[in-house]
């Protein structure tokens, strides 16, 4: 698929998540309600309900980690989310940021952006904002934050180093970001790379680890270090739609779908 192509599939399949999370508890793919032929898009979440400042309407599980745990993020900071959704993760850096940090959420599919205003509405935070924007050409000027974060968004990015440059580009003198992400270890199967719906669920357009701190490092960044990292069991019956048991067989053996937390500094 060409860069076009894969950004119209991805930004139509999350703005159908948007609107079905409005008249659901959770979003249109959660665990046990996909239909035949559908990606479960929650299957790398991770519990958020205990932080404090969590939203539940903000929170449609689609993360495949909690970067904000660990991204060191103080009192008064200015913070960006990359693939902010609905805001979930913004609002629990508006905990940590407190009244006088700032919070730019920033999203390329406009009923997310238009589920997270309609989020920060209710709680009356005149600090959070959220921008239609794409990760490779943000919508924010030059070193404006002091700490990047986003949560299993980037493997959703055609150009990767386009993206890491963008957030060089944004962060302050001495900022750094904290990312979670899905990394392969091993090789993808060219099946699986070709498949729209698994590239929309974070597998298809996941790279190497090593490939994906190589780009981190070619972008400037130093300290770079990995905070997290879980192995993912994909579903058996949902690579089954893909290929047969033998292919099957073979991706179990040659791949391993990681998530990780990635943390890098802007020297």
């Amino acid at each position: 698929m060409s860069s076009d192509s894969i950004k119209t599939m991805v930004r139509e399949k999350y703005g159908t998540i948007a609107k079905a999370s409005e008249t659901k508890k959770s979003s249109c793919c959660s665990s046990g309600c996909c239909g035949s032929g559908e990606v479960d898009y929650t299957v790398f979440s991770q519990d958020y309900s205990k932080l404090d400042g969590y939203v539940p309407e903000a929170d449609l599980g689609l993360g495949c980690g909690i970067p904000v745990e660990s991204a060191k993020i103080k009192k008064g900071a200015t913070v960006i989310d990359l693939g902010s959704g609905a805001g979930n993760d913004c609002f629990i850096v508006r905990r940590m940021v407190g009244e006088t940090g700032y919070v730019i959420g920033i999203d390329m599919t406009e009923e997310m952006i238009g589920k997270a205003k309609k989020n920060n509405a209710k709680m009356g935070y005149d600090n959070v904002e959220f921008r239609l924007g794409e990760i490779e050409k943000l919508p924010v000027d030059d070193a404006v934050a002091d700490v990047v974060i986003s949560n299993c968004v980037l493997n959703l990015v055609p150009d990767k180093r386009k993206a890491f440059g963008e957030i060089i580009r944004v962060l302050k003198k001495d900022g750094h970001f904290n990312i979670s992400d899905i990394v392969i270890e091993g090789e993808l199967p060219a099946k699986l790379r070709t498949v729209a719906e698994l590239y929309a669920g974070c597998i298809s357009g996941a790279v190497s680890k090593k490939e994906y701190l190589q780009i981190i490092k070619d972008a400037g960044f130093g300290n770079i270090s990995i905070s997290s990292e879980k192995n993912i069991d994909i579903p058996d019956d949902l690579l089954l739609q893909y290929m047969n048991e033998k292919d099957l067989k073979e991706v179990r053996s040659s791949a391993k779908i990681v998530s990780i937390t990635v943390y890098g500094e802007k020297s």
